[in-house]
């Protein structure tokens, strides 16, 4: 399926909204993330992460509407070489390949732009797809926690998966 991965608009705020406003999705993301999802969190959100010099949180664009996000998060301090890579994608697109081409992008993205050399994801245990979504891109696992996150009142693990720059162009160099 065609999408693009692009800057955020103001007039994104209504298909943000109703694509984010989903128990689904909510699920597979931190408590920062708001369930439900109103059109003021969607206008917030657009007005915070267009401040973002390079823009390091992007929209997923579907035939002109925005139906989900995906974005890094350069870490400060000793920390500095790597950043944290974060998705999400409306409900009906699930299962069709967009997230994890759009991880491969957004990590071109990353180790074109921004001098870091590691990217890493934290997923719930349970959320299978998201982590044969990372597998797909390239990632691999680099560690497990167990009964580490606490989400709607159940204790879950925790899986880090990382990718390295030197592997991601040797890979891209040899498909």
């Amino acid at each position: 399926m065609d999408f693009e991965i692009r800057p955020w608009k103001k007039s994104d705020a209504k298909s943000l909204q109703k694509n984010a406003n989903n128990r689904s999705v909510a699920a597979n993301l931190t408590d920062l993330f708001p369930h439900p999802y109103t059109l003021k969190h969607a206008r917030d959100f657009i007005k915070k992460v267009n401040k973002l010099k390079p823009p390091t949180i992007l929209a997923i664009d579907i035939h002109g509407e925005a139906v989900g996000a995906i974005g890094i998060t350069p870490q400060i301090d000793v920390h500095r070489m790597n950043a944290e890579i974060g998705y999400w994608l409306a409900e009906p697109f699930w299962g069709k390949g967009i997230t994890t081409e759009a991880v491969k992008r957004m990590s071109a993205y990353a180790f074109d732009n921004f001098p870091v050399n590691r990217l890493f994801a934290k997923c719930f245990g349970y959320n299978k797809p998201s982590h044969r979504v990372l597998e797909k891109a390239g990632f691999e696992v680099e560690a497990h926690f167990k009964n580490t996150l606490i989400k709607n009142g159940e204790i879950h693990d925790e899986i880090i998966y990382a990718l390295w720059k030197e592997n991601f162009f040797h890979n891209l160099k040899k498909s």
